[in-house]
């Protein structure tokens, strides 16, 4: 019942790509012999789905976050813990859970979605206890995951208001961020104290994030209302209750703001000033003790392959000419003359590709992705034969994270249907988000991409709790590349700039594979990363500029989506040609999303099982 086991999970296979059922009969073996067997299968089964049950659930009770993100009230007054005791005693749970497993259930016994499962289990257990050497490594207070915005991102948009006892809760959580917060810094502080330390640019976005929160009543006088209390005061103003209540959970929710945050991120703000005085301009973790073994680990667990970095980069570097010359077709389609950087210069200055940056260009942005992903809903049945249930929404990224915020990204629905999916769009600079690169982030993002993967794995029934919210990056996010690919073959991108806008945004993952192992293999520095995504890329030097930013807090999660992508497609190549009048590509999409986020040495066995059950 561990952390690994909450943020690792797969889904059950389906029927249509299962390998055979292990209960076929044996040669010689009597009618009654076969039954005692397969009753005995099935007994060990069912004992296994209990068991992952009773796991997941112990170890959710222990993740009040992670139980309010499922849509649960229980325990919504409180944070996480944050501790490394805490840490190392989940991971000690996890080893008596791993050994128990082995003990108790022989994998031989199991049918195969069983041993899918056992697989899964046994490798996020082990990830977990893998994972003890290399706690201190993780930047705390980062420009994209960083505590700093993680708590208000999580309060507006996972903690529901539906009643009073939710906003006493709400409440009881801002009262409970002193504390929180502080056991973070002092594990930052730790890292630190080991050389474990984010670049010195970092600390400028953890501070200006910080300082946003303690902007507005009522921490100051100013006309504007913090976030965290506009926040609550929308929430509490929808709830229809008294205006005496009202006023008086608003006045205990002042309190908490004046008594617990502010403090708490008065300290946070003068930490990082202290930290930021011994942070150094180094980017790549290579840095960091034993640096080479810790951007090797992130490699094979984001790729879930053997690849080493210099094998990556070398297949980045020559996926990037690749494209380039698929895009060089595009320039003679349109009728421009001149170099594929002059093309790069001409599509990021044409007018014509920018929505105004005002309150009506950026409504007007909201308006024609929504559009976009609607489109695509009516089409779904032609290329998948299972769809999700949970809806989704476009929003933008909130003011008080947007400038240091990625381009655009995913949150999930809730399970119980209380919260839809969400691709948020990040409009600070207008500029960022051309028209032409639209439709592809429309489709990565919603549908087909992230929304529909995701909420599927969560919808399939009959499948152990810890498998609905496992991630396997180079799973999910090469589904989420390969569904910007997939509408071009349904007819999609009938512009050909939003053409060029695909391929760019493939390029961009491409050039990735490149600027991530150049910056913590090859001790590139932050400005030789930024130099070559402006050079090879049409993207505006503000997008490179954070994304370079990312990959250097985030090592090894960009190289995933290539690698990914890379693997869905050739498997789905391999089994056209084998297959041949067989194939059909809505069997083979319930092969990719029937099984849920797994290994892509996994997914490739099924796929492989698919093929043969059709021969």
């Amino acid at each position: 019942m561990k952390k690994i086991l909450i943020l690792g999970v797969c889904v059950l296979a389906i029927s249509a790509c299962s390998p055979s059922d292990k209960t076929s009969a044996s040669k010689g073996e009597t009618p009654a012999q076969q039954s005692a067997e397969q009753t005995a299968m099935q007994d060990q089964n069912v004992k296994l789905d209990a068991w992952f049950e009773t796991v997941f659930t112990d170890n959710m009770k222990l993740y009040p976050q992670f139980m309010t993100t499922l849509g649960m009230k229980q325990d919504n007054d409180k944070w996480n813990n944050p501790s490394k005791a805490f840490f190392l005693k989940q991971v000690e749970e996890t080893k008596q859970n791993l050994e128990h497993m082995r003990e108790n259930f022989k994998f031989s016994d199991l049918d195969e979605n069983r041993q899918l499962s056992y697989r899964l289990f046994e490798r996020q257990a082990q990830q977990q206890i893998d994972s003890v050497r290399w706690w201190d490594y993780g930047y705390r207070f980062n420009q994209m995951r960083g505590q700093q915005s993680s708590i208000p991102s999580f309060l507006i948009g996972r903690h529901r208001m539906d009643n009073v006892a939710d906003a006493k809760a709400y409440i009881a959580r801002l009262n409970g961020v002193k504390a929180y917060l502080a056991t973070h810094v002092e594990n930052e502080k730790a890292s630190v104290a080991k050389g474990i330390q984010p670049p010195l640019y970092v600390y400028d976005h953890v501070l200006r994030d910080a300082r946003n929160m303690l902007s507005g009543a009522p921490f100051d006088k100013s006309d504007t209302v913090s976030t965290l209390l506009a926040d609550f005061s929308k929430k509490i103003d929808e709830l229809g209750i008294s205006d005496e209540e009202h006023t008086k959970l608003t006045a205990q929710a002042i309190d908490a703001l004046l008594t617990s945050v502010k403090p708490a991120y008065e300290s946070l703000i003068a930490e990082m000033e202290v930290m930021q005085a011994s942070a150094s301009t180094d980017d790549g973790v290579w840095k960091l003790p034993d640096g080479g073994a810790y951007y090797a680990d992130r490699l094979k667990r984001m790729t879930t392959t053997d690849m080493s970095a210099s094998e990556i980069h070398d297949l980045g570097l020559s996926e990037v000419t690749r494209i380039h010359d698929e895009m060089r077709d595009i320039m003679k389609q349109v009728g421009f003359e001149g170099t594929l950087q002059e093309f790069f210069t001409h599509v990021k200055n044409d007018p014509a590709q920018l929505y105004a940056d005002s309150d009506a260009g950026r409504d007007a942005y909201m308006s024609d992705a929504t559009a976009m992903i609607d489109t695509m809903k009516t089409r779904l049945d032609e290329v998948f034969i299972t769809k999700p249930k949970a809806d989704l929404v476009v929003k933008r990224v909130e003011a008080f994270r947007e400038k240091s915020a990625g381009k655009a990204f995913y949150n999930g629905a809730a399970p119980d249907g209380s919260r839809p999916g969400v691709y948020y769009a990040n409009l600070y600079v207008m500029a960022d988000m051309p028209k032409y690169q639209m439709e592809a982030l429309a489709y990565h993002e919603g549908i087909p991409g992230h929304h529909m993967q995701i909420s599927i794995q969560q919808e399939l029934g009959s499948l152990p709790m810890f498998r609905k919210y496992s991630r396997v990056t180079a799973y999910s996010e090469g589904w989420g590349l390969y569904s910007e690919y997939l509408p071009k073959e349904m007819g999609f991108y009938q512009d050909p700039y939003s053409d060029f806008g695909r391929l760019a945004l493939e390029l961009w993952r491409a050039a990735r594979l490149v600027v991530d192992t150049g910056l913590h293999d090859k001790k590139w520095t932050r400005q030789q990363a930024i130099d070559y995504l402006t050079e090879n890329t049409p993207n505006a030097e503000n997008d490179c500029i954070k994304a370079i930013e990312r990959y250097i807090v985030m090592p090894g999660q960009a190289t995933a989506y290539k690698i990914g992508m890379l693997k869905i497609l050739s498997l789905r190549e391999d089994a056209k040609a084998e297959l041949g009048d067989k194939f059909d590509i809505r069997e083979y999409h319930e092969v990719i999303l029937g099984s849920g986020p797994v290994p892509l040495t996994i997914m490739e066995e099924r796929v492989k099982t698919w093929v043969d059950s059709k021969g």
